[in-house]
């Protein structure tokens, strides 16, 4: 039985060769046009990262540089705005430069200038404009974040967003820190049981953390106040 079976299933592989055969010749010009397209855009995006986008990103780099340097002397306006001596500032860095990861990082680095010169919206602009997964910087961006919406007496949005940046953080470093700033926001409110909560949080979650030394003070604040 099995002799008789083995011519079929041998013609059955020729007449499936034979059909691919016949494809490949009468759309020959159809996947050649296919490949070709595939080689040029493999081709594209080397040559847009080599020539056009390396080369940008690296002047996006050199024109944050200068700002940096601002930054850290706490002129904040000139860091923002740029000098008379080719700086183009923060704000055309991002938008010159847009697509780059020295743009994006200039709008974290506007975003903190408008808030240490108490331009809490124009800070929450641009800090929302920022984009990152780093475990370090995204929180402290939505912290920061948090704590402009707590000047402009957005309480709500301001423990939404430090609440969130405790969240994305979830180590000893900053979640604590972000989680006191939101409880403290909560008695402000008189929501004293989510106050305990949070800090709660710290005693039983971050027991490590510098903040849950003398964190019993502030639940047991919250739980006499709750009463």
């Amino acid at each position: 039985m099995a002799d008789q079976k083995n011519p079929k299933e041998h013609l059955n592989v020729e007449d499936a060769l034979t059909q691919s055969e016949t494809f490949i010749v009468k759309n020959q010009k159809a996947i050649i046009g296919v490949v070709i397209a595939l080689i040029l855009i493999v081709a594209g995006v080397l040559a847009y990262k080599n020539l056009y986008s390396a080369p940008r990103e690296e002047k996006a780099q050199a024109a944050l540089f200068k700002g940096q340097e601002y930054f850290d002397l706490d002129a904040f306006e000139t860091a923002i705005n740029g000098d008379s001596l080719g700086y183009i500032g923060f704000l055309a860095v991002a938008d010159q430069y847009s697509g780059t990861a020295a743009a994006n990082l200039a709008k974290a680095y506007a975003g903190i200038s408008y808030k240490n010169l108490g331009q809490h919206e124009n800070a929450i602009k641009q800090l929302d404009a920022f984009k990152g997964e780093d475990i370090m910087v995204a929180p402290s961006i939505l912290g920061a974040i948090g704590n402009c919406y707590a000047e402009l007496e957005q309480l709500d949005k301001a423990t939404s967003y430090l609440m969130k940046a405790a969240q994305k953080a979830d180590n000893n470093t900053l979640s604590p820190i972000f989680l006191i700033q939101a409880g403290s926001i909560f008695e402000k409110q008189g929501k004293f049981g989510d106050a305990e909560k949070v800090y709660t949080q710290i005693k039983e979650k971050y027991f490590n953390s510098y903040q849950a030394m003398d964190i019993d003070k502030y639940i047991e604040r919250a739980k006499l106040q709750k009463k």
